[in-house]
């Protein structure tokens, strides 16, 4: 059971603040649910069943004895598929997981593809994301800014091209 105050990770939306316990009727039946606010700029607010958390794959937050491990996971080489249907089913499949370290594998993979050939659209908007749901949760766990965040994967990345 998660606690209200406490800092979880909610797949593809990233660091959420939980609020509140909710109670609600749903189809004659009392339902509790979690109010989860979004930590990010958009700061959205979502109910989500406690029955439901699990499935869902909300998580608690990395931590910081964590994140120099996925910084580490950023800078090595990546594998990914030659065909492009496989590595996007690939890619989206590791996002939906909730998995920092999957989402690192995404942004690693899809950062050694650009320096080859220019990503397609659908390619585009899941590195964009997944880097971004990186960068918010390095930012939340380390308690800094989402710039110096974004500045520690950049120099992660930059590692890795180093390396080759």
């Amino acid at each position: 059971m998660l606690t209200v105050g406490s800092k979880v990770v909610y797949p593809c939306q990233g660091p959420c603040l939980i609020g509140a316990v909710v109670q609600k009727i749903i189809n004659d039946k009392p339902m509790s649910f979690y109010q989860l606010l979004v930590l990010n700029n958009g700061g959205a607010n979502m109910l989500v069943p406690i029955d439901n958390v699990q499935a869902v794959g909300i998580r608690p937050l990395l931590k910081k004895s964590e994140i120099p491990e996925l910084l580490e996971r950023l800078s090595q080489p990546a594998r990914s598929s030659d065909d492009r249907k496989q590595r996007a089913r690939d890619n989206l499949k590791l996002l939906a997981s909730g998995s920092a370290f999957d989402l690192a594998e995404i942004v690693e993979s899809l950062t050694e593809l650009v320096e080859t050939k220019p990503l397609s659209f659908g390619e585009q908007k899941t590195f964009e994301k997944a880097r971004t749901l990186l960068v918010y949760e390095i930012s939340e766990v380390m308690g800094e800014s989402q710039e110096a965040a974004e500045q520690q994967v950049n120099e992660a990345l930059k590692a890795r091209k180093e390396r080759s």
